[in-house]
């Protein structure tokens, strides 16, 4: 399915192809705290796939307690998440559901993962699997 997403402000416009059925939920304290909510909602999107079609986000890489980069890029004006992939040669884009246009019509989550981190008031969603770290 091909998807656009932006960031907040429209400074950052960019294009994917996705597969609905993809969608995931990251209850991790990282997706918590980049997110600004209790987790982050996202979809992969391939490498070849994926292209930014106006503007250029800024990149920060965060290196994980294993010692594993990420970048996380995001809109340098308003803020917004715009992606998430490997430091070099990305294979996938973690797209924020969120910034596409399309989030109403892509599937439901067909999984949760970092499950150990969910916040301790949210109820589980039984329906959808879970794992307590990352897969």
């Amino acid at each position: 399915m091909k998807v656009q997403g932006q960031c907040h402000c429209g400074a950052i416009v960019y294009q994917a192809e996705v597969d609905p059925d993809t969608v995931a939920i990251c209850h991790c304290t990282d997706c918590q705290r980049l997110s600004g909510g209790i987790f982050r909602v996202n979809i992969p999107a391939a490498a070849e796939h994926f292209r930014i079609i106006k503007g250029e986000p800024r990149r920060y890489i965060k290196t994980a307690d294993s010692g594993a980069k990420r970048v996380h890029a995001f809109c340098e004006h308003c803020g917004s998440p715009v992606y998430s992939s490997a430091v070099e040669n990305p294979k996938t884009y973690s797209l924020r559901l969120g910034a596409l246009d399309q989030r109403n019509e892509l599937g439901r989550p067909v999984r949760q993962i970092w499950t150990r981190r969910r916040i301790g008031w949210m109820p589980p969603l039984h329906d959808i699997p879970e794992v307590e770290g990352q897969p």
